[in-house]
């Protein structure tokens, strides 16, 4: 087991954010108060204190329970605090957020945003990097803008660090402040064990680490292990902020596979569906049917959406939200 400095359970009621010992800036409060934020969640006033005090952090909280926020407001603090002793420069990283599928990082990357874009915030910059372009347009980037944090999926952000020539990432994480490590256990389901670990490799041990999951599987506190030095462990018993509607029924039916297109196709029909999302196992699947459903639902619109696209995915996505009716073909990448 991981030798924790400390265990925290946390289930009381949700804090101010004027509360916290260690204050937070003005503009970040302001940020915060635009939000619409009022109070702390659980996870929030668990694990801010403890990444401003310099300790690493494991967080245990359900999706939903304000786990990006938990990160983003002492990442923000760290760079403030690193700033006003000496001013970043355009070739310095200050910290990495890497998660696990793209979605996931953009959604990180549009609230890390929201801070950057208040006037007094504004000399940190970021870098999404997650595919849909080339590596040389994200070397390129980096070398002629710099970029404070980088928010970014283990695959890309490997295949930097591992570049050689003009970009030399390693360098530029000597200053690193903070690595955060999100949906960690969705990091290790969907195979990225090694990348990680890879990644660890060039990064300096004087940081903070900041690892949040829904679960502490083995492969979890394995990473622990690697990547954390002696972490305080934060287990949060909360429900998450989006919880499932008291009156969500779900059904399901047991079909023999020769048979499971027409019953599907029966039940969109009679249902007389304006929008459904159909998950399917892999790629492949989603690929097939879409040509598939596309013939046999006409004049239904029928989107197809998968891990394997790039630039598809927000037109896709855009338009499956403005159309009237439409079905969504895709993977578990939209599960979460």
């Amino acid at each position: 087991a991981v030798p924790p400095n400390a265990l925290k359970t946390m289930s009381r009621p949700s804090s101010k954010w004027t509360d916290l010992a260690k204050p937070l800036s003005p503009p970040v409060l302001e940020v915060i108060e635009q939000l619409g934020f009022e109070k702390m969640t659980p996870v929030q006033a668990a694990t801010i204190p403890l990444l401003l005090s310099y300790k690493d952090v494991a967080a245990e909280a359900v999706t939903g329970s304000g786990k990006t926020l938990a990160f983003v407001v002492p990442l923000v603090e760290l760079l403030l605090k690193r700033q006003r002793d000496s001013a970043w420069k355009k070739a310095e990283v200050g910290a990495i957020i890497v998660s696990p599928t793209r979605e996931l990082a953009t959604q990180i990357s549009d609230v890390l945003g929201e801070f950057l874009a208040h006037e007094e915030l504004g000399k940190f910059s970021q870098k999404l990097l997650i595919g849909g372009n080339s590596v040389e347009e994200d070397v390129s980037g980096i070398v002629r803008e710099g970029a404070t944090v980088l928010v970014a999926t283990p695959g890309r952000l490997k295949d930097l660090f591992e570049r050689k020539g003009d970009l030399n990432m390693a360098s530029r994480v000597k200053s690193l402040e903070l690595l955060v490590l999100d949906e960690a256990d969705r990091l290790l389901d969907l195979g990225f064990e090694t990348t990680i670990n890879t990644i660890l490799g060039y990064l300096p041990r004087q940081r903070r680490t900041g690892l949040f999951s829904a679960t502490q599987t083995k492969e979890v506190r394995d990473l622990m292990r690697a990547g954390l030095r002696n972490p305080v462990l934060v287990s949060v018993k909360e429900k998450a902020a989006v919880s499932t509607p008291k009156l969500l029924q779900n059904y399901y039916v047991i079909v023999e596979p020769q048979f499971k297109l027409a019953v599907l196709l029966d039940f969109i029909r009679k249902q007389e569906l304006k929008k459904a999302m159909i998950f399917f196992p892999t790629c492949a699947c989603v690929e097939y049917w879409g040509v598939a459903l596309a013939e046999l639902m006409r004049p239904m619109k029928v989107l197809a959406l998968h891990g394997k696209m790039k630039a598809q995915r927000n037109r896709i996505l855009t338009d499956f939200r403005e159309s009237e009716t439409a079905l969504l073909l895709c993977t578990d990448v939209l599960a979460r």
